[in-house]
Order: C-alpha cells, then sequence, then structure tokens
C-alpha cells in the first residue's frame, strides 16, 4: 500500500486527472500529503495539500500574492474571463482588495445577515413543500441550487421574473476556473461574462435611478459606497456583483447537497442531528471539513520563499489544496470520520488570513437552515440512485442527486 502511494504521489498531474479522481481524490491527496506535501508539478505549480502550510501561505500575502493577472494572461488572453477574474475581489492584493472587501463586508453586516432569516426561512418552506407535493425530489435542483441563487438575488434585489440565466452563468463562469479548460468552455464563460455585465449595467441603471434600502440592498449599498465617499469604479461594481453571485451560489449549492449525501452515507451521524438539532451548528462545520465545497485556491510567489522545508522561488505559482488540509491528520484526529460533533474544527474551507470569505456568515445561516428543515421535514429521505459529481476538481460537489422522501 505503501509503495502504490508514493507511486500515486509521484505520478500525480493537475493536469491529467482521470474521472476515478474527482470521484474520489482523497486517498490521492493523503498519498501526497504523506510522500510529497510540497509537490512540484510538471507545469511548474507547486501543489500543498499539508494543513500548516496552507495556512502559512494564506496569511503571508507580501510572500503569496493574489493577484491573477500574470498567471491568467495566458490562460485566458485578452477576453471578458480574464477581466472579469483579475477585478473580482478574491483575485487581488492589497490595498485594492482591502478597499473593495470593506465596501462588500459593510453589505454583509452581522446585522443585515440576521435580517435575511425569515426570508431564508421562508424560501426553504416553500421549495419543501413543493418537494413534499411531488413524492420525491431531485435533490440539487429541486433543492439544493434553488437556494443561493434566490438569496443573492435577493441581496442585489434582481427582480425574479429576471433571474432564470444567473445559475447557468454562474456555473459558465467558474467552469472555467478548473486547471485545464477547454475552448468550449472558454467560449461559453466568456459569452455567460459578457452576457451577465450586459444585464447588470441595465439592473445598475435602474438602481441608481430608483435606490433601494442600503440596508437590505447589496447593490444599492455598493453604488452609494461608504460615507467618507469611497466608492467602487464602474468596473470593480459590475464585476464584482458577478462574484457575489459566483462565490455565494455554487459553493451553497455544494455545501447543502454535500451535507445531505454525507449524512445519507453515515445514518449514525444523520440521526445525531435529528435527535439533538441544536447540533446543526457543528454538523455544517463537519460538512465543510469532510467535503469542502470549494477544494483549491491559488497563489504566486513574490519573492524567494521556503515553504514546508522546500524553497520556491520568486513567481512561483502554488495551488493549495484545500480538500487535503482539511483532511490533514496533523490537525483534525481521525480526519476520514464524519463526525457531526467534531470540536474544535478550524478547517480551511472559507480560507483564513485576509482572504478568509466574505460571505461565510451568511453561507452558514443557508446551509444550516436548509439542511435543519429538510431534516425535519423528511427524517427518512434516501438517495434512491446514483448521485452524478459535478466532474470537476475546483469546485466539489454534485449535479444531481435522486432522493427518496419516505
Amino acid at each position: 500500500m505503501n509503495a502504490d502511494a508514493k507511486e500515486s504521489a509521484a505520478n500525480f498531474d493537475l493536469a491529467k486527472l482521470t474521472s476515478e479522481f474527482c470521484d474520489d481524490p482523497y486517498p490521492t491527496y493523503r498519498a501526497l500529503r504523506e510522500n510529497e506535501p510540497v509537490k512540484r508539478l510538471p507545469s511548474g505549480t507547486v501543489f500543498l495539500t499539508r494543513y500548516d502550510d496552507l495556512v502559512t501561505t494564506y496569511k503571508n500575502t507580501k510572500s503569496f500574492s493574489s493577484d491573477k493577472k500574470r498567471e491568467f494572461a495566458p490562460k485566458y488572453g485578452d477576453t471578458p474571463l480574464y477581466e472579469h477574474h483579475t477585478t473580482s475581489l478574491v483575485f487581488n492584493d492589497p490595498p485594492a482588495h482591502t478597499r473593495v472587501r470593506r465596501l462588500i463586508m459593510g453589505a454583509l453586516s452581522p446585522r443585515a445577515i440576521a435580517g435575511m432569516e425569515p426570508d431564508i426561512i421562508k424560501l426553504v418552506d416553500g421549495l419543501l413543500d413543493a418537494i413534499a407535493a411531488k413524492g420525491q425530489c431531485e435533490l440539487i435542483e429541486d433543492f439544493a441550487a434553488s437556494i443561493p441563487i434566490e438569496v443573492i438575488g435577493n441581496l442585489l434585489d434582481v427582480p425574479h421574473e429576471e433571474r432564470a440565466p444567473l445559475r447557468d452563468w454562474s456555473l459558465a463562469i467558474l467552469g472555467a476556473l478548473e486547471p485545464v479548460v477547454s475552448s468550449e468552455v472558454g467560449a461559453r464563460g466568456n459569452k455567460a461574462v459578457t452576457d451577465f455585465l450586459a444585464y447588470l449595467e441595465t439592473l445598475v441603471a435602474r438602481r441608481r435611478q430608483k435606490p433601494g434600502n442600503p440596508d437590505r440592498d447589496v447593490l444599492t449599498r455598493l453604488i452609494q459606497g461608504e460615507e467618507n465617499g469611497e466608492r467602487l469604479t464602474e468596473k470593480e461594481l459590475l464585476h464584482n456583483c458577478i462574484f457575489l453571485l459566483n462565490a455565494g451560489h455554487e459553493t451553497t449549492t455544494n455545501l447543502i447537497g454535500n451535507g445531505l449525501v454525507a449524512l445519507h452515507r453515515t445514518p449514525d451521524q444523520k440521526q445525531r442531528v435529528i435527535d439533538n438539532p441544536d447540533m446543526i451548528k457543528t454538523a455544517v462545520e463537519e460538512m465543510l471539513r469532510y467535503e469542502s465545497s470549494n477544494q483549491l485556491g491559488n497563489r504566486m510567489t513574490t519573492e524567494r520563499v521556503e515553504l514546508g522545508g522546500v524553497m520556491l522561488e520568486a513567481g512561483t505559482s502554488v495551488t493549495l489544496c484545500i480538500g487535503a488540509a482539511n483532511r490533514d491528520p496533523a490537525q483534525f484526529p481521525d480526519p476520514e470520520r464524519f463526525d457531526v460533533a467534531r470540536t474544535p474544527n478550524r478547517h480551511l474551507a472559507f480560507a483564513t488570513g485576509a482572504h478568509q470569505c466574505a460571505g461565510m456568515a451568511l453561507a452558514r445561516l443557508e446551509g444550516a437552515i436548509a439542511i435543519s428543515r429538510f431534516l425535519a421535514r423528511f427524517p427518512n429521505y434516501a438517495v434512491n440512485g446514483q448521485p452524478v459529481r459535478g466532474g470537476r476538481v475546483r469546485f466539489r460537489g454534485f449535479l444531481s442527486v435522486p432522493c427518496a422522501i419516505g
């Protein structure tokens, strides 16, 4: 087994992954963590799998840059995808990152998020009513994917009749972030950015003419900026609206879908949450650790720096494997076990440091409400067919999960 693990680590190449790896990457991540935790890939990229190495990288923004202009220029060329990904919050360094994040965090204050709870409950209960009327459900389409689209739509106050394209735009743009992007996937992503920008230009123009309540309408808040006069440029505003949808959509869909499937596969843990509803908070944290919605992050070294005993030259591309770090036994006892009461649980599903997810409180709230109310309504639910994975590496979730509701 040890020889197999060494061979698996030695042959690992992010550009040549199999469908088996996409179904279950964790044995490969374990092999890398144990044998080549700072793995140099054929492309020159360094792939990290240890928890402590990821934390070091996240927290050292001086040596490990999030700015993607250099990395994305050859990948995307002069395209809408390049403009979008190099303008959005997540792929920028301070001070640009700090300024944009401050404006977004002002719109996602604890008070604002607490005010969303009644609407999220109403949304979830409506979806559960529809599922009950059908007598069965497709867990992703009928439930998990329907929640964040509506929540982000409400945040930006997108009219309900205009929300239909949002999910497809988001999936197309995020799909183009995979390590290997085909011309077809790239073309779909570029069209999605173009179409999304065109829509947002009209939405922003309408909102400037008729502002909403900045305490509840994030778009109005971002347009108006801070009291000290700080504003986003028009380009920053449009691209960060796209970013808000993308960041909050697929990852939260994956949290809900991955979580309910994990509970189904561990009946004892499912029963613990049903018997102890207050356990939902620790259960959601364990879902985030065990099957991280976002599995990969990226940085680039700005100077010569040592990491995990390996010297990296300036300009080295670094891939942070969140999925591997969240199962590092040096941080998590018995890490392959799904334990809804696990504590402490300092997982990296939302990263850490300056780039810690701006919307993590909202994602936690959505996940807790959706999963707890689904369990309360359908405690005997069961996956009754073969779940279909999304086939992607960066974002780990299901495309479809057939489900009987008992």
